[in-house]
């Protein structure tokens, strides 16, 4: 009577084969991305969308620059309800229109917050979260289809808030904007800052399923960072960040990280060739205008070679 137990020893190998499978197949082998986006429109020197060279062979996000829940002078929060504070002269509804129809491969996004509004500090700073909610939602559904957008960034940098109610106040705005269909894509922006990281990380563990890509601010590293350090801070945030597409990204305002003149290719390189490269991300277009956008046009042909 030895085969019951053979034919019960052949089935449990072949399930926990099966599972060895499964489990392979949930972590997705590494691989590169296309994907390439710019911040656009903070700094108001007339840059406009059609300035910025498009590769036809890179996914191109814009990402305008900023919504904001402050009161149209930038001095008081609003709880949620959003204004623009971009330049819609340059960049504004027919503006977004244009670029989309002459560029099947461009979309465009509003990134929320930022570092600072009227010259101060820009908070996040809600009175509770289901009115945050409820008022973020509409004022930005409003907004995004004002202007035909895509998707959002969340780039807020300064908190008057724990982060449990960030992370509830994001993660809700999100699922109920792409629950709606409102937006097709969201990302956050986070930088190497203890208060910062304690926010997005508390948002990454509740809601990173929602988030498509992490516009990790790696020139908000020491100005001295080399290719060897860069690749350390990236893989170390991808650990952070576990599962999202972290991209690799670089300033044009000079600030700080590692540089397009100090390496920044050169390491973008090497992640490709570790199929690690998830994309690129710059800021800002603003600040690029004066060089021509010299590294915009080399980032995508990084990202356009086939991968």
């Amino acid at each position: 009577m030895a085969f019951p137990k053979l034919k019960l020893m052949i089935t449990l190998l072949f399930i926990q084969a099966l599972m060895i499978t499964s489990n392979a197949s949930i972590k997705a082998a590494p691989s590169n991305s296309d994907i390439f986006r710019e911040y656009i429109g903070a700094e108001f020197n007339d840059v406009k969308f059609s300035d910025v060279p498009i590769n036809p062979n890179v996914e191109f996000h814009f990402l305008l620059s900023f919504a904001i829940d402050y009161d149209t002078s930038g001095s008081s929060p609003t709880n949620g309800n959003f204004n623009v504070f971009w330049d819609t002269d340059n960049l504004g509804a027919s503006q977004v229109s244009d670029i989309k129809n002459a560029h099947s491969n461009v979309k465009v996004g509003l990134s929320l917050g930022g570092d600072s509004v009227n010259s101060g500090s820009c908070y996040f700073n809600p009175s509770s979260v289901d009115s945050w909610v409820s008022n973020a939602v509409s004022s930005l559904t409003s907004i995004i289809q004002q202007y035909n957008l895509d998707g959002i960034d969340i780039d807020y940098e300064h908190f008057q808030s724990d982060p449990d109610t960030f992370s509830e106040c994001i993660g809700r705005l999100i699922k109920t904007l792409k629950d709606n269909g409102v937006i097709k894509f969201a990302s956050i922006a986070p930088f190497d800052d203890d208060d910062v990281q304690s926010h997005y990380l508390a948002l990454w563990k509740n809601y990173g399923q929602l988030i498509d890509y992490v516009n990790f601010q790696f020139y908000a590293y020491d100005q001295s960072t080399t290719v060897s350090q860069f690749i350390d801070y990236f893989k170390t945030q991808s650990s952070n960040y576990n599962g999202g597409k972290v991209l690799a990204s670089f300033s044009t305002d000079g600030s700080g990280g590692l540089s397009p003149e100090n390496g920044f290719f050169t390491a973008c390189n090497r992640l490709k060739s570790e199929q690690n490269l998830n994309g690129i991300f710059v800021w800002s277009a603003d600040d690029s205008k004066k060089n021509g956008f010299r590294y915009e046009k080399q980032s995508q042909a990084l990202l356009a070679i086939p991968h």
